[in-house]
């Protein structure tokens, strides 16, 4: 299956349809304000080095495509909801879950559908006031036509970096984690949705279950900010029954040296050890009905 690099996880996150405006000076010192944090002094690079790790949900959305499931937009957030997320917590979470639901509409070539979720995150970015970092015409272009898909993932991840390093200078990277938590749960909450209709599809329960690893990075990015920010905290204890669920998954490395392969007349190293996810079927329905009730309290 077809890879792709993380800073995607916010997905087409703050996208938007047309020539953005700045906002005014009052609102983006609101949006500033209402979300510094003093502490923790942690550094970009360790920030961003977990950040790293976490896969883009668009990885899940291929994967579902290419194993004959249907689009389905009851699965994905109401795009005509974003006046429901009052505070900036709630606006960049759902910022997230907007960003993978935009994701899959593309992979699955809904045009009309991606405009409705455009619309959403440009009006999501521009209340946080980081869609300035955004060619927005050019995104929309990309977005709306599948063929782009690259493209709009190298512009994604550089437009993300940026964004990531701009709330960590304005003490706002609380926001960036936020961002990638909406969409990471967002595209797991569509993959459980496929899963339990689909119990036979064995790659779809162990790529939920490799998610272990990812639960465990959120929950330490949390971590880092739930003492100081009651906020961060609230949202720490809302996420811990999924990270329980997800405990109970056992996944097994099995090492094998690694080989040099020739891959387009250079030699690179292939990397030979596996990975065996081990879940039973009633941990499965754990971690889909946790993540449907954590998801059900987000979105509203």
């Amino acid at each position: 299956m077809r890879k792709f690099s993380l800073s995607a996880i916010l997905l087409v996150s703050l996208w938007a349809c047309e020539t953005h405006q700045a906002p005014s000076a009052e609102a983006y010192q609101a949006a500033l304000d209402s979300t510094r944090v003093a502490k923790p002094e942690i550094s970009q690079e360790v920030i961003t080095d977990i950040l790293q790790q976490i896969p883009s949900p668009l990885e899940i959305s291929v994967l579902l495509k290419e194993s004959g499931t249907a689009y389905n937009q009851a699965m994905l957030n109401d795009p005509q909801k974003t006046s429901v997320y009052n505070t900036n917590y709630e606006k960049a979470i759902n910022l997230g879950i907007y960003g993978t639901d935009l994701g899959y509409t593309n992979i699955y070539e809904q045009n009309q559908d991606a405009i409705f979720y455009l619309n959403s995150i440009k009006e999501l970015a521009d209340e946080l006031s980081i869609g300035q970092f955004f060619d927005f015409g050019t995104i929309k272009r990309l977005a709306t036509n599948s063929s782009n898909l690259d493209s709009l993932l190298y512009l994604t991840t550089k437009n993300f970096n940026n964004i990531n390093a701009f709330l960590q200078d304005q003490k706002r990277s609380n926001l960036s984690i936020l961002i990638l938590t909406g969409g990471w749960l967002e595209a797991l909450h569509i993959t459980c949705q496929v899963a339990e209709k689909n119990p036979n599809n064995k790659v779809l329960i162990e790529r939920i279950g490799e998610q272990k690893m990812i639960m465990d990075n959120i929950m330490l990015l949390l971590s880092f900010y739930s003492e100081s920010n009651s906020s961060m905290a609230a949202y720490m204890k809302e996420l811990q029954p999924l990270a329980d669920a997800f405990g109970k998954v056992e996944i097994v490395h099995t090492y094998a040296e690694p080989t040099f392969v020739e891959v387009d007349g250079m030699l690179v190293v292939q990397d030979n050890s596996t990975s065996e996810v081990i879940m039973s079927p009633e941990n499965l329905k754990e971690i889909a009905s946790h993540t449907q009730s954590i998801r059900k309290n987000i979105i509203k």
